[in-house]
């Protein structure tokens, strides 16, 4: 209803339906890969690298929350690191 009486003022608003037609025929490249390696694939490596390290530092340090402080600490600093080399692999495989 809302919609209705906003566009029901616009001079524009045959205009619309067209837009979107073309729109929704555009083909472009596939985004799935650059969505994986932007929102996915930093969550499974944090996750499974503060999973090595909580393993690791078991048998290292005794103290549970200085364990966990270094192995979250760890996880991120991996996490980063894998972030800017999937950035930077993706930015020179688009300029190939």
């Amino acid at each position: 209803m809302v919609q209705q009486d906003f566009c029901k003022y616009c001079d524009r608003r045959h205009a619309c339906k067209d837009a979107y037609q073309q729109l929704s025929k555009m083909q472009g490249p596939s985004v799935i890969y650059k969505v994986i390696a932007a929102f996915l694939l930093p969550i499974i490596v944090f996750i499974v690298s503060l999973t090595v390290f909580e393993k690791i530092l078991a048998g290292l340090i005794v103290a549970k929350k200085l364990k966990i402080a270094v192995s979250f600490l760890a996880a991120v600093t991996v996490t980063t690191l894998v972030t800017l080399i999937v950035k930077a692999a993706s930015k020179r495989c688009d300029k190939s």
